[in-house]
């Protein structure tokens, strides 16, 4: 049953006024607003006009224009181009004209005189399919609009970040040239592995603020040995001795976008960490070629406490969590949005008590 708050525009276009009153007649209902043309080029015109049009009902043999010249119009205009446009037509049934209307953009064919039903049938699929268009196409429009909001939340705290973080490289700098440090060989090697991490993350912190602002055509590929940067992502993160990270498998060479590919690992590791509930945390990373050729498939497993089955698609959402989750609910959805932009997919497999493992696709190049 049609939402009482939904709408569609259906344009009628006969150059017989008796066919159109006709059409209308049998079609109304109280969620469809009509528009009627009675020639070609009239039809044209209020289809500029009108940008909420979900349909046109279209005659072939009109005076001015035949309703082939209209649809090649109409979806060579980027305005009026996804509109769906049903022929109404009386003659011309020879399957060469039916093939040309659909080359011109048609839809679909209804011959005249046209059967009630299945007339109302057609339209009615027509119209569900212009309320799952535009359902989808504020979705997405959502959905840019949270990606925006992350971008300026990601640019404001890497910005608030770096200044302090500056302070503190200046001040670590300062006691590792004091030759009190450089006399304990402990401590000064200590010193360097604190300045390399905190340098590295400055360097984190400023590719963010230009990821923030480039386009995503701007950013730079290059070759990255993934295990390499998996033994150096473990060792900046300063894991402690009840961490234990497994390597299953060997890790591909890929030509991709090193910061990122390691976001989305820092953030499946630390999630891993930070909600395990075990004394001893297991985290298993692997891989395997993917079903797509072009894409490579990662995991992270954890011993962690897992997760409901209610909740596996949830929890990659903005801002949510699963049943008792703690954070912010950013994480996976940073996780989730890095993957999607590049066209991998991510899913997780779970058992609730025993842990679990992430999977994402991440392309080759």
């Amino acid at each position: 049953m049609t939402e009482p708050s939904k709408k569609i525009t259906i344009l009628l276009v006969d150059d017989k006024q008796e066919n159109l009153l006709s059409l209308e007649d049998m079609l109304q209902s109280t969620n469809r607003i009509f528009l009627k043309a009675s020639s070609g080029n009239e039809a044209l015109k209020q289809a500029l006009k009108h940008n909420d049009i979900g349909l046109i009902m279209l005659d072939v043999q009109m005076g001015d224009m035949d309703g082939y010249e209209v649809a090649r119009l109409l979806k060579t205009n980027p305005r009026t181009k996804d509109i769906s446009i049903i022929f109404v037509t009386a003659i011309n049934k020879e399957e060469q004209y039916v093939l040309k209307g659909f080359k011109e953009g048609a839809v679909d064919y209804l011959s005249k005189p046209l059967d009630v039903d299945i007339c109302r049938a057609k339209v009615n699929v027509f119209e569900k399919l212009y309320y799952y268009q535009n359902d989808l196409k504020v979705a997405l429009q959502e959905k840019e609009k949270i990606n925006k909001q992350l971008e300026r939340f990601m640019y404001v705290v890497a910005h608030d970040l770096k200044s302090p973080l500056n302070g503190a490289i200046g001040l670590l700098t300062l006691i590792a040239d004091d030759e009190r440090i450089k006399k304990e060989p402990d401590l000064n090697e200590y010193m360097d592995i604190v300045l390399n991490a905190t340098n590295h993350l400055t360097g984190m912190i400023t590719s963010v603020l230009d990821y923030t602002l480039k386009n995503d055509e701007e950013t730079l590929k290059e070759e990255v040995d993934v295990k390499q940067l998996l033994q150096q992502l473990t060792l900046l993160l300063f894991l402690p001795k009840t961490v234990q990270v497994h390597y299953d498998t060997d890790m591909p060479v890929l030509f991709t976008n090193r910061l990122k590919l390691q976001q989305v690992f820092q953030n499946l590791i630390a999630n891993a960490i930070k909600h395990n509930d075990k004394e001893r945390v297991e985290i298993h990373l692997g891989g395997q070629d993917s079903a797509r050729e072009d894409f490579y498939e990662f995991y992270v497993e954890d011993n962690g406490p897992g997760i409901a089955s209610r909740d596996t698609d949830r929890i990659f959402r903005l801002f949510e969590k699963g049943d008792g989750g703690t954070g912010s609910g950013i994480g996976l959805n940073i996780f989730k949005m890095l993957v999607e932009e590049q066209g991998g997919k991510v899913w997780v497999d779970s058992k609730p008590g025993e842990g679990s493992r992430f999977y994402f696709q991440w392309s080759r190049n």
